[in-house]
């Protein structure tokens, strides 16, 4: 009987159809399609090698003993996780509907969060970055369509001007293009030479700091309206035992970060005003009736057109560089009377954006190293090609030797403290175009865990297959591969895990139908 890597064997299988007819026709076929199942969907499970222990809970006895060589293909599957969509579609549903979840339940409770945050003052915002030079866009004055998402509306001229010229390296200043919605010159320079683009990956770079002290400023801007308005503060016990006084209100906050076309990051951030409980700082209260969702929209919009940062020097730009918000700062309420935002909505937005990366600019690829840099930056390249060698060049070592007996005390600190070089990170983070942070972050108590949705689902997983609590698991096992053995076998995993899960939805739909006459009946 040939073996599963017989099928790349010449003579034995051509083409996908063919090696899946070769593993279906196997007597062991519907064996490995139930081994897969937990793999079943995703582009490149990772394959492990190693044994299999059961173990009594309470005593430690192993009470059963399997090494994976027993199993079908000899390796266990495992789902890679990945979260980016253009990776693993599979795997980033997965995540998708667990970010769903984390948002979602930070605006009505749920999964261990109490319902009360349903009544909290809740604002969506969306925090811009600031131009760096003139792209092409596409604007709307004017929406007469039914719904944005299938919008027809004629957009206006990309960037109209009374009278025509060209800058000062001989480029067109003006566009009179009314840009389609796929138009590939969205987002693009019109001359670029005088984009900024060692501006935007260090405005990237830095983006994650200036919204910490955004939201710092925003706190602070509550709780100087809690002292003016005889609000008094409360006072909670640390940690560490010691008691200190703290504003009565606090803001937990949901993020997600996009990536723009022309490859600039924003962030839409969901903020959520609670109170502190004196005898429980970690409960979540509704906050005091002196402090209302108007004053934390006016919080958002003031802390985001007064916090700003100096970046440190640097060879080429000694004064450091200014990073601050741009001017299109949205601030909207959240099931407002009349608004168009929901919860749901809104979950569902966040979820979306926190698949993605940088896909929208045209950009993938892994991390860059000085062996592969050359194949994607350029100085006198593209607007992603000056935008990576912006990164690896603003990142390059520049340590000067401050340890020296001629040194001050300042000169050596702050060569400990920048550890050569401040900007050291874009090298690091020059795939990401600068950006280095996770594309959804939330407040430790906005929400639920991600890991605690994932325990609940494996929890939930083993109790479907009848594993005894007593017993765990426990494997000692080592990565040998990624991927499936050939493309039929991940046409036929695959194609199985659509249909479990199509047939989850109707099973859903279903009683979710038979619910709902049951109300209407009642």
């Amino acid at each position: 009987m040939s073996t599963p890597l017989d099928l790349f064997r010449p003579g034995v299988a051509s083409g996908r159809d063919a090696q899946a007819l070769h593993r279906a026709a196997t007597p062991e076929f519907s064996g490995w399609l139930e081994h897969t199942r937990t793999a079943g969907g995703c582009a490149r499970p990772v394959r492990l090698t190693g044994t299999i222990a059961a173990v009594e809970r309470q005593t430690g006895q192993v009470l059963g003993e399997q090494h994976t060589d027993e199993l079908p293909d000899g390796a266990l599957y495992k789902a890679c996780g990945n979260r980016r969509e253009s990776q693993c579609p599979d795997c980033a549903w997965v995540y998708a509907g667990d970010a769903y979840q984390v948002v979602r339940c930070g605006l009505n409770g749920g999964k261990g969060v109490p319902t009360s945050v349903g009544r909290h003052p809740v604002v969506f915002a969306t925090f811009t970055a600031p131009s760096f030079g003139v792209v092409h866009h596409r604007y709307i004055p004017r929406h007469t369509c039914a719904t944005r998402q299938r919008c027809d509306c004629r957009p206006a001229p990309c960037r109209a001007r009374h009278t025509t010229g060209t800058c000062q390296h001989g480029q067109p200043a003006a566009c009179f293009a009314r840009h389609d919605a796929d138009d590939p010159r969205l987002g693009q320079p019109l001359c670029l030479d005088c984009y900024d683009h060692g501006h935007q990956v260090v405005w990237n770079y830095l983006s994650g700091e200036l919204w910490r002290r955004t939201k710092q400023a925003i706190e602070r801007h509550l709780a100087a309206l809690c002292r003016r308005r005889g609000i008094p503060f409360v006072q909670v016990v640390t940690d560490s035992g010691k008691v200190r006084r703290a504003p009565p209100v606090r803001v937990s906050h949901g993020k997600v970060a996009e990536m723009q076309r022309r490859a600039a990051v924003h962030f839409h951030v969901l903020l959520r005003l609670d109170s502190v409980a004196p005898d429980d700082p970690g409960a979540l209260v509704p906050p005091q009736a002196g402090i209302t969702v108007d004053d934390l929209e006016e919080a958002v919009r003031v802390a985001a057109s007064r916090i700003t940062l100096t970046t440190p020097a640097h060879p080429d730009r000694p004064q450091g560089w200014l990073v601050a918000w741009g001017e299109q700062v949205d601030v909207r309420r959240i099931n407002s009377a009349g608004g168009e935002l929901t919860d749901d909505k809104v979950a569902a937005y966040l979820a979306k954006y926190a698949t993605k990366a940088t896909e929208a600019t045209g950009h993938q690829s892994t991390r860059l190293t000085p062996a592969t840099v050359d194949d994607y930056a350029d100085s006198e390249g593209d607007h992603l090609a000056r935008l990576i060698d912006a990164c690896w060049h603003l990142g390059r070592p520049t340590h000067t030797d401050v340890t020296g007996s001629a040194a001050t005390a300042d000169d050596r600190q702050a060569g400990l403290d920048t550890k050569a070089n401040a900007y050291a990170g874009l090298r690091r983070w020059a795939h990401m175009l600068g950006f280095g942070g996770h594309f959804l972050t939330k407040a430790r108590r906005y929400s639920v865990t991600f890991r605690l949705l994932r325990d609940t689902r494996a929890t939930y997983r083993r109790a479907e297959d009848d594993e005894s609590a007593d017993v765990i698991t426990v494997g000692t096992l080592t990565y040998i591969g990624s991927g499936w053995l050939c493309e039929g076998d991940a046409l036929l995993a695959n194609t199985a895990a659509r249909q479990r899960r199509e047939r989850t939805r109707i099973g859903r739909e279903e009683l979710a139908h038979e619910a709902w006459l049951t109300g209407a009946a009642a």
